[in-house]
């Protein structure tokens, strides 16, 4: 199936085909940077404009006639991989920033070998992502896209208006969200009711932390699905739309960051085949206070997404575009 491109976008088909044209530009964009790099802001777009492409491809499978190389499952294998050299370069960044301007002398030493071996890491991740960005599945998908984008091709869904078939294509994932069990964690059930438990020590919220600090981050990789979908579609939404979009940033960012000091944490233990706070006790110390302070930031938006009035307006926002 065919459909004619009109100057502006009213139906889905023709919607998916700019979502799709635009990430797979962006991705396209910065390949040759991140072959060199030099820079790590290009791994980084790079990567985000994977991660987005993918969103567009799985989101509108219903609607698209995409050749079978160009699956979620292809384009995230290539995302992935474009993943693991972020996460070092973002663990050093976290190192770097925990451990700087006033690191003791005696500290600076084991600071290098954790250095070093960060170093070791990233060269052979980067021999990966070359060697990715060199073989069959990728040029494959590249070469697919671009044909695909000559000449699109639909499924009979796509001569839909986007108004009416928008909510069925996101509330799916808002449910999931919204009922993730990592909304529960530092909460009791009383009376039917969820109570956020504040006030804790910071001691308190490390033991919270190793029991579901797992659970946390799967909370997160949903707010951030749910934030690219709803990112596709913000400019037929107003302004109270937006702001939801906004607070899945802030969610993701904050679970994030809880993540990301807690991977630091582990990683370094894994270096110096111990408990690390006997090598680097400031870095272990600012480690966990930056744990606790994202704690405080997590909880009063993990009480406004357990109000019902706030889920239901989140459901009743996505049910009605512009």
């Amino acid at each position: 199936m065919t459909l004619a491109t009109k100057s502006k976008v009213e139906n889905l088909g023709q919607y998916a085909y700019s979502a799709i044209q635009k990430h797979f530009k962006k991705t396209l964009k910065w390949e040759t940077e991140v072959k060199k790099d030099k820079d790590p802001e290009a791994l980084h777009q790079m990567r985000v404009g994977m991660r987005r492409l993918r969103t567009a491809v799985s989101r509108f499978a219903p609607a698209v006639d995409l050749p079978k190389v160009v699956s979620d499952k292809n384009v995230g294998k290539i995302a992935r991989r474009l993943g693991n050299l972020r996460d070092l370069d973002v663990l050093k960044e976290t190192l770097e920033n925990f451990c700087q301007p006033d690191i003791p002398k005696k500290e600076r030493q084991s600071l290098r070998t954790a250095l070093d071996a960060l170093g070791k890491q990233r060269e052979d991740a980067l021999i990966d992502v070359r060697s990715t960005l060199k073989d069959g599945r990728y040029k494959a998908i590249k070469q697919s896209l671009k044909d695909w984008l000559d000449e699109p091709s639909y499924q009979p869904l796509a001569s839909l208006p986007m108004q009416e078939v928008l909510p069925d294509l996101l509330l799916p994932e808002v449910s999931h969200f919204l009922l993730h069990p990592g909304w529960l964690v530092g909460t009791q059930v009383k009376e039917s009711e969820i109570v956020v438990l504040r006030d804790w020590e910071a001691e308190k919220v490390e033991q919270e932390l190793a029991t579901n600090g797992k659970i946390l981050h799967s909370l997160r990789k949903q707010a951030k699905r749910i934030r690219y979908q709803m990112e596709l579609f913000t400019d037929l939404y107003g302004e109270t739309y937006t702001t939801y979009v906004a607070e899945l940033k802030s969610i993701q960012d904050i679970l994030g960051s809880i993540q990301d000091s807690t991977v630091l944490g582990e990683w370094l233990a894994d270096v110096f085949e111990s408990d690390f706070h006997a090598q680097l006790p400031t870095i272990a110390t600012k480690v966990a206070e930056n744990r606790y302070q994202m704690w405080q930031q997590w909880q009063p938006l993990q009480e406004r997404y357990l109000q019902a009035e706030v889920r239901q307006k989140l459901h009743l926002t996505v049910l009605h575009p512009m």
